[in-house]
């Protein structure tokens, strides 16, 4: 009987540890599955490394105090990185996020003269997303991927079309226009169009979406409630004497009362030619489902 017990206590030893041991090889296994290679570069003292990245830059981690790194003034794609110390002989890394939900990861060795400085990453976001699925989620967009979000923005701006005729503002040569309000994954995206048919620039200072009241009586507070977008496709600017410049934004869902209206404004860099967009909610309720169209560029 103990010579059966003992012969059982030992398969049953075994068992545990094949089970315990494939478990950690499958553990092994499903984290290399999604590892995120990493791309190598160098840097030295006396000299800036410049990252070019296909959207903005949102969070940047140095793995060590070798490194310094900023973004470039005016440019909030490119970023620019160097070493601290002259000569340092330890690997370090440092990872990038960027705006369009990509995460980027770097090995960087110290050379006294780099054979690269400068580097373009946009020929490279296709590889990146796709074989080593670095898409990151941030908590605006909910559940919406970054980069599909980024891929509607551009898909919508490019398609070019006019779906709403009816919401538009002229005055003194510019003309403001909605051209279509579009939906997905509870979220909207506002086509708009600024055409400027006089021999003034048109400067962008700033563009407000805000839900209003309709009709404010005299000495009644006016309520406002801002609706701060969350993506937009292009930089505002400037718009020269008789050009037209389209762009995209991206705001959360929402829908408003009938006695309430949502306001685009754009506002003119020291000037007056302000123009204000009035979007009621049947115009919102109406906005196209995005499954219905095509995803190619």
């Amino acid at each position: 009987m103990k010579n059966h017990l003992k012969t059982f206590w030992a398969i049953a030893l075994v068992i545990g540890f094949a089970v315990t041991s494939f478990a950690q090889n499958s553990a092994k296994t499903s984290l290399a599955l999604g590892k995120i290679e990493p791309y190598c570069m160098e840097v030295t003292y006396d000299k800036t490394s410049h990252l070019i990245f296909p959207a903005a830059i949102r969070y940047v981690d140095l793995g060590s105090e070798y490194l310094i790194a900023s973004k470039a003034e005016d440019a909030e794609n490119v970023l620019r990185i160097k070493a601290s110390v002259k000569g340092f002989e330890e690997e370090t890394n440092f990872s990038v996020i960027t705006d369009d939900g990509l995460f980027y990861n770097f090995n960087v060795f110290y050379s006294p003269s780099p054979f690269h400085q400068n580097y373009d990453l946009l020929s490279m976001q296709q590889s990146v997303s796709k074989q080593q699925g670095a898409d990151v989620l941030f908590e605006e967009l909910g559940n919406s991927s970054p980069s599909l979000a980024g891929l509607l923005l551009e898909i919508i701006y490019k398609q070019d079309k006019c779906i709403i005729k009816h919401i538009g503002a002229r005055s003194f040569g510019i003309q403001f226009i909605l051209k279509g309000i579009y939906i997905h994954s509870g979220k909207y995206y506002f086509h708009t169009e600024v055409k400027n048919r006089s021999n003034v620039p048109f400067q962008i200072d700033f563009i407000n979406f805000k839900v209003v009241d309709k009709k404010i009586a005299k000495r009644t507070v006016v309520q406002e409630r801002p609706m701060v977008p969350l993506r937009a496709y292009k930089p505002l600017g400037t718009i020269n004497e008789m050009t037209i410049e389209r762009n995209v934004f991206l705001l959360d869902q929402f829908t408003i009362s009938n006695d309430k209206e949502l306001l685009i404004e754009i506002f003119e860099k020291n000037g007056g030619r302000n123009q204000t967009l009035r979007v009621e909610n049947s115009d919102l309720i109406r906005a196209r489902l995005i499954k219905d169209m095509h995803l190619k560029i």
